[in-house]
């Protein structure tokens, strides 16, 4: 009995992180029906076969309050006494509900199917400043960092010289000689 004191405990941890996910307001005392079908699927108490996501379904809304859309852990222990004997047919209620605990004990949330930053070939080949060539390669630096407008246009002196003029820059030196 000191064994699934203590698995009731781990039931109870695997439920509280369970509770909170996906959701910033959750407390971990109470879980909607979309956590506790995500328990039950990360766990593996639906089978596909014996249990369905339609079974988990049934028992949430035959466990929860008329008016409420949460279960706390007392309800959740009986709603893993009702999937129990489903799961384990031919065991003991006992018997599957001892098991059903070793399923959830210790367990956490998945993130399995989480979705990742791509890294194709296809963009890091398109996005390498090093390969580009004509025009293009005048944009950017030896670093590959973008020169700004200064790459892009042909910036005029406004200097105030003409075009092709040799002294440029010469003027205040003249001035100061005189």
């Amino acid at each position: 009995m000191a064994d699934s004191a203590a698995s009731l405990a781990e039931v109870e941890t695997s439920f509280q992180k369970f509770a909170v996910h996906g959701d910033t307001k959750a407390t971990g005392k109470e879980m909607n029906n979309k956590n506790f079908a995500k328990l039950c699927k990360d766990c593996r108490i639906t089978d596909g076969k014996n249990v369905t996501t339609t079974d988990v379904d049934i028992v949430f809304s035959k466990v929860k309050a008329k008016t409420a859309r949460v279960i706390t852990f007392e309800q959740f222990k009986q709603a893993l006494a009702e999937l129990a004997p489903k799961r384990f047919k031919g065991k003991s209620q006992e018997e599957s509900l001892q098991q059903m605990h070793g399923l959830i004990a210790g367990k956490e949330p998945a993130n399995v199917g989480v979705t990742k930053v791509a890294k194709a070939g296809a963009v890091d080949r398109l996005t390498d400043t090093s390969k580009y060539t004509g025009s293009h390669k005048e944009r950017f630096d030896d670093s590959g960092k973008g020169k700004g407008k200064g790459g892009r246009e042909e910036m005029a002196d406004t200097s105030g010289y003409v075009g092709a003029y040799k002294g440029s820059g010469t003027y205040d030196d003249k001035v100061k000689e005189a």
